[in-house]
């Protein structure tokens, strides 16, 4: 007898490591919360909850659970069931923006190298995965796929505390179609960090792609392109670094091309963003010497490869970056003036154009994604926003500044949504509640962006960079005197002799004010874009399309400015979607495995607000929802309430409630939502509202597959008629039945679904008789799906726990394009013999003709051939060497004897099985004309009512009675049907009147009917 264990990852063997969810911690505090975090990170529990926000600690190595195998266990499971993982989040994303037909978007936060990366990445890869579609879909997923390692090459590099840091912000939005397929992307991106073109800081890397190039590039590549070592550019080797631990430049390089092509990015297109990635490394090896005040190119021959890589004249490209035009106005008059520059103004002037470049590939490229992912219209989004992390170095500059400004900005949304708009709804609905003190960073922000009373930094930086002259020469201390005046008794601003200090949510952060005018005005001087604007290739002037004859009006925008204002474009959207939140911490330094710094971990939980959002989320409620928008979702739970309830929706909410019997103590009614406090509570009510949709569904499905029914197994009864037609001897009633497929009830049979793909689809399954090499007769499961047949037999367990216990065992699994052919005799057998590369199996089955049917047409569907068969009285298979026993074959032969039962006589290696002689078609379809009466009745039919049997539950000659294979029990199952037309009617012939037995039945409502062999 078979087990019935239903097996589930989670129930054998899982180590439990302190609380999946931290709100059910003990004790609250931040030892607590970091303890929690520790035991689980040194077991390889990286992701925990609180409630519905999921903590991701990086583990510095890959881990074991995220293959196919975890998309599957997470796909339609409700959050409690598994243990925490992003999957689980991504998927109630999707399905939440399914079911409420709103926005999502998940904000993924933490310091530089905490894991937001890759976090983003297993969430694309996840909704990939799950969301249906056809080929244009499938090319959106490609692009969504593709885009990363497109983008990381270009916008991520090494730095001091991350192998793989962006270096730019990206919040790519995923829109789907209203069936959930992906259809459509966006990518919006923020400040690259341009300056890391040409310098970097100690111990750090350019951008990969530089890398990528010299590691990758084909010989006639390195040709063409100058390409040398990485040490002897200027841009690569201030720092002396070069390689980094686990990365592999040429296969990523390799990568990067392939995802070009992929996006759509023709080949000439490709090899001209190769050829100014090169040209910016020969740009920065042009070097000055001082000739009178005045800046001169130290070797001319250092020009010819940057001109020709740009496509650019030698004598312009000198002339460009050693001397500056200047428009002077003087009495309604302007004259153009040109300048000559000294050293260090010709060496940033160089730097100004290799930045200008860069940026605007690098623009090129989002644009080329969006491109092709461009939808015409919007329907459904989920938004991943992977932006550089808070950053604190030795030396902090004006990227830094900006860098952290964002990261202000996205812990402010989650203190408004998780903290403070929370409180506050629970005070506006009149629900029962006790504040919840916690700091509120707007404060911070405040001092920032501001623009008046009193001005933030960023607006005083702008009035500085205003009345800048051509350098920045004096204007950073004067930035700092400005900054003193402005905010100088701010409670979280100071200065310092170099610069100012400004207590962010994660700390102090000191910052450099060395450069953060040049940076901030970030202007790319008109004769640059001039001297672009003449290139010889049209992708190049295509990057710089600005008009230069037009009057500038107004103030140039600025690099702060711009982020400024990209910040708070990027809260807006956020705040249209439903948010979900991934904090990321960081718990070493060393970007080790199993590495735990303690102190620096619990000042991340302290500065991300963990403790307090354990303590809101413990106090308050778990889901809310506006009372119309509940009785819609679950008014089918409720005769009352569906198809709507007519009366107040408040009273319609509590009837609901109280129908489904729910804890009074477990939601609050508010003045326009109705709070549910647990999430067990809310799956409870899906999952009832699963059940009723689920009892209608099938009401809907019964009457359908009925209909399916009568025509599905017409056309198979015919395909299996075809097959074995005036090869083989029949039974009667052989093929006059309905084809049931599956036998054994594999739905309710888990035992023997354990070896099957959890999806995978079941043709045919039956027991049947396999002979071994002594003609020993063993019973078997077979099961046939569309790629594989599996043997499935029964052994007792020797040892262990189970000692004793028969358990299921698979036998053999074999996939079907190894089947070489099949071998039947001519006689009414049910024998036949499934030919394989080793050795063969000597079969038997009552229903073999569905049968060879079946894997006839799955092993034509997958080798486009037809499945060899074989008619013989003599048949031959091969048996599997054991031991020192020998292989070799064995014969049955079949010959002319009496009766239709098969007799078995067995001498040495061959069997012989008389059988009497069995009906060709015309004598099998005569056979149903002359039916005889029987005394028994169907069971579905009232008292006292005879009626002919219905012919397909008619006793064959092979056995009495046949049982009905869909019943449970072994009692025969006899069926009437309506007097058939009569056999002379030109309209129905022999073939016709078959069909119509079996037609009448299913529409008498006996689907299961299935007399005689097959």
């Amino acid at each position: 007898m078979g087990s019935k264990e239903r097996f589930h990852w989670q129930s054998h063997n899982v180590k439990q490591s302190g609380v999946d969810d931290m709100v059910l911690l003990s004790k609250i505090s931040e030892e607590a919360i970091v303890e929690n975090l520790k035991k689980r990170f040194m077991d390889d529990f990286i992701f925990t909850y609180i409630g519905p926000v999921l903590i991701s600690v990086n583990p510095f190595k890959q881990m074991p659970y995220f293959t196919e195998r975890e998309i599957e266990l997470y796909q339609g499971a409700a959050q409690y069931e598994n243990p925490p993982h992003i999957y689980a989040l991504t998927d109630n994303m999707y399905r939440n923006m399914l079911i409420d037909g709103e926005n999502q978007c998940v904000i993924i936060s933490g310091e530089s190298g905490a894991g937001k990366t890759v976090a983003a990445k297993y969430i694309m890869g996840y909704i990939s995965k799950v969301s249906g579609g056809g080929e244009k879909v499938q090319h959106v997923k490609d692009i969504i796929l593709q885009s990363n390692p497109l983008l990381e090459a270009f916008g991520n590099a090494k730095t001091v505390r991350n192998n793989n840091s962006s270096r730019f912000g990206k919040y790519f939005e995923i829109q789907f179609s209203r069936g959930g397929e992906p259809d459509g992307g966006k990518i919006s991106n923020f400040l690259l960090e341009k300056s890391r073109v040409v310098s970097q800081n100690e111990c750090e890397r350019n951008f990969h792609i530089y890398y990528q190039l010299i590691q990758g590039a084909s010989q006639e590549q390195r040709q063409n392109l100058g390409i040398m070592s990485p040490d002897y550019y200027f841009y690569l080797n201030q720092t002396d670094t070069y390689q980094v631990e686990g990365t592999d430049d040429r296969s990523d390089f390799l990568e990067t091309m392939n995802a070009m092509q992929v996006i759509g990015i023709c080949g000439e297109d490709q090899q001209l963003v190769l050829q100014i990635v090169a040209g910016i490394l020969h740009l920065g090896n042009i070097s000055f010497r001082e000739q009178g005040n005045y800046a001169q190119v130290e070797n001319t021959d250092s020009l010819a490869f940057p001109a020709y890589l740009l496509g650019v004249d030698q004598e312009r490209l000198k002339e460009k970056v050693t001397s500056r035009k200047m428009d002077s106005k003087w009495g309604g008059r302007s004259e153009s003036i040109t300048v000559t520059l000294n050293v260090e103004q010709a060496a940033y002037t160089r730097d100004a154009l290799a930045k200008g470049l860069y940026a605007r590939v690098f623009d090129f490229l989002v644009e080329s994604i969006n491109r092709a992912m461009q939808k015409p219209y919007e329907e459904y989004s989920v938004g991943v926003l992977d932006i550089y992390g808070f950053e604190i170095f030795q030396k902090n500059g004006f990227e830094q500044f900006c860098i952290n400004f964002v990261n202000e900005k996205l812990q402010q949304i989650f203190i408004e949504l998780t903290l403070k708009a929370e409180q506050e709804e629970y005070v506006q609905e009149g629900i029962k509640w006790t504040q919840i003190q916690y700091f509120n960073n707007k404060v911070v922000c405040d001092l920032i962006e501001n623009k008046l009373n009193p001005p933030g930094i960023m607006s005083v930086l702008d009035d500085v960079c205003a009345t800048m002259h051509a350098t920045g020469e004096g204007a950073d201390q004067t930035l700092l005197q400005k900054l003193q005046a402005a905010v100088g008794t701010h409670e979280h601003f100071n200065s310092w002799s170099s610069g100012f200090v400004i207590h962010h949510y994660a700390g102090k952060v000191s910052y450099d004010v060395n450069g953060f005018c040049e940076r901030n005005r970030d202007v790319l001087f008109t004769d640059l874009i001039e001297l672009m604007q003449s290139s010889e290739y049209g992708f190049i002037r295509m990057l710089f399309p600005e008009k230069l004859d037009s009057d500038k009006k107004g103030r140039p925008t600025t690099a702060g400015s711009k982020i400024k204002k990209q910040a708070n474009d990027l809260v807006n959207t956020l705040m249209k979607c439903t948010p979900h939140y991934i904090r990321c911490i960081k718990p070493n330094e060393t970007k080790k495995p199993r590495d735990w710094e303690e102190s620096r971990v619990k000042h991340q939980v302290e500065y991300l607000g963990l403790k307090e959002n354990i303590r809101v989320r413990r106090a308050g409620f778990a889901y809310r929802r506006l009372f119309h928008k509940f009785l819609q979702r679950y008014a089918i739970l409720t005769p009352e309430t569906w198809p709507s309830w007519r009366g107040d929706e408040r009273q319609g909410v509590q009837h609901l409630l109280r129908s489904v019997n729910m804890d009074p103590e477990q939601y609050q009614m508010g003045r326009s939502k109705v709070f549910v406090k647990n999430p067990e509570s809310l799956f409870l009510l899906e999952e009832m509202r699963e059940r009723k949709f689920d009892s209608f569904a099938r009401v809907i499905q019964k009457a359908w597959r009925r209909h399916v029914a009568i025509r599905k197994y017409e056309q198979m009864r015919e395909e299996a008629a075809s097959i074995l037609y005036n090869f083989k001897e029949r039974r009667r009633n052989s093929i006059n039945r309905n084809f049931v497929g599956d036998y054994l009830g594999m739905e309710e049979r888990p035992e023997l679904r354990q070896f099957l793909a959890k999806r995978e689809r079941v043709d045919f399954a039956d027991s049947i008789t396999k002979y071994d090499r002594r003609f020993k007769p063993i019973k078997r499961d077979f099961i046939l799906t569309p790629k594989y047949f599996y043997l499935i037999g029964r052994e007792k367990v020797k040892k262990g726990p189970e000692k004793g216990q028969i358990k299921e065992v698979l036998k053999k699994k074999v996939e079907l394009q190894a089947v070489s052919g099949v071998s039947l005799s001519t006689r009414q057998d049910d024998f036949f013999i499934l030919h394989e590369n080793d050795a063969d199996n000597f079969l038997e089955s009552i229903f073999k003709t569905e049968l060879i049917s079946l894997l006839c047409k799955r092993f034509e569907e997958l080798t486009r051939s037809k499945l060899p068969l074989s008619f013989k009285d003599t048949l031959q298979f091969r048996v599997k060497k054991e031991g020192w026993g020998g292989g070799g074959t064995r014969s049955v032969t079949f010959i002319r004897g009496q009766g239709d039962v098969a007799a078995l006589k067995a001498g040495g290696k061959t069997l012989t099985s008389p059988q009497g002689r069995g009906q060709r078609r015309a004598e099998v379809v005569a056979g149903i004309r002359h039916l005889p009466e029987v005394p028994h009745r169907h069971p579905e039919e009232p008292a006292g009512t005879g009626g002919p049997r219905c012919p397909a539950a008619m006793p064959g000659p092979r056995e009495t009675p046949t049982r009905c294979p869909r019943s449970r029990h072994g009692a025969p199952r006899p069926r009437l049907f309506p007097p058939a037309p009569p056999a002379t009617s030109p309209r129905h012939g022999p073939h016709l009147s078959t069909t119509w037995i079996s037609s009448t039945c299913l529409t008498r409502g006996w689907p299961g009917c299935s007399a005689g062999a097959a």
